[in-house]
């Protein structure tokens, strides 16, 4: 893997402070370092305690990362929305576990792009999952195809600076139009469920109403945090539970699972120096229920 960036400040700079200020992680610059690569700056190798001048090009270049022998390539089908040579955004369908898991067997997004990336030829093939999805939620992963590029995103992730929106349709009329949640989410001993508890983790939901029905809500919801289930267990403590959602109390006589989609996702791409935005239209099962 190589990557090329050209330093446009106005006084010299180390290659690690650099680095750093575009995400570089600690563990993934002491990596390189310590022979999992090497720095370049006007194609020379050089030091990593090397000051960049102004306008000068630096270029990190990592050994590849081969097949994760634990995760067998799949070759089902792949809804790519976009790529290049860091990053796959990919619409993963309901149903679709987004990991290998006890009761998943060797098909899921994981070894689908696994299997992608080995048909391709790329020079990685260890995909790394940068966002995930309940098995019965459709939408947007974002994937990075190298071991730097999650490392150059995880500061965005951790500091929940990267964008993530669903949209849902729950049961009933919600009273505002706009609103926010907050309440600390727990596990159910036991169980796969959580539940609002005062001694789970605080969890931050924001939504708003996009269209309303006789018996339904469709909303757009943002996630400030990442808890497991998340959405499903704020909406159902509200007493509007997903529709199709049987784990937390939606009804189920039309749908088998519950109607929430991760339809947009956004970010600054460490490589590019770009601002990343991708929208997907909502399947045709949110369609069937609006009416």
């Amino acid at each position: 893997m190589e990557n090329t960036w050209i330093y446009r400040g106005q006084e010299p700079i180390k290659i690690k402070k650099y680095l750093q200020t575009l995400g570089m992680g600690h563990r993934m610059f002491n990596d390189i370092k310590n022979g999992a690569g090497e720095f370049q700056v006007d194609h020379r190798t050089v030091r990593p305690t090397t000051k960049i001048l102004p306008n000068q090009p630096l270029t990190i270049k990592v050994v590849p990362e081969f097949p994760n022998p634990d995760v067998q390539p799949s070759h089902g089908t792949l809804e790519i929305v976009y790529e290049d040579a860091n990053w796959l955004v990919v619409n993963k369908p309901a149903g679709l576990a987004s990991i290998p898991g006890p009761t998943t067997g060797d098909d899921t997004l994981l070894n689908r792009v696994t299997g992608y990336l080995m048909d391709q030829d790329s020079p990685d093939q260890r995909p790394h999952l940068i966002t995930r999805l309940d098995r019965f939620t459709s939408g947007l992963l974002l994937t990075a195809k190298h071991q730097v590029a999650v490392s150059m995103i995880s500061q965005q992730v951790q500091q929940h600076r990267m964008v993530k929106e669903y949209q849902a349709i729950v049961e009933g009329g919600l009273e505002n139009d706009h609103g926010i949640i907050e309440e600390p989410i727990a596990r159910v001993a036991g169980q796969a469920r959580r539940e609002v508890s005062a001694d789970g983790q605080f969890a931050r939901t924001e939504y708003w109403v996009e269209e309303r029905g006789d018996d339904w809500t469709l909303v757009r919801v943002r996630l400030h945090t990442g808890r497991t289930h998340q959405i499903r267990v704020h909406f159902s403590y509200l007493g509007h539970p997903l529709l199709g959602d049987h784990l937390y109390g939606g009804q189920t006589a039309q749908f088998d699972h519950q109607l929430l989609c991760a339809s947009h996702i956004a970010f600054d791409d460490p490589f590019t120096l770009q601002h990343r935005d991708f929208t997907i239209e909502l399947p045709a099962t949110f369609a069937q229920a609006m009416v």
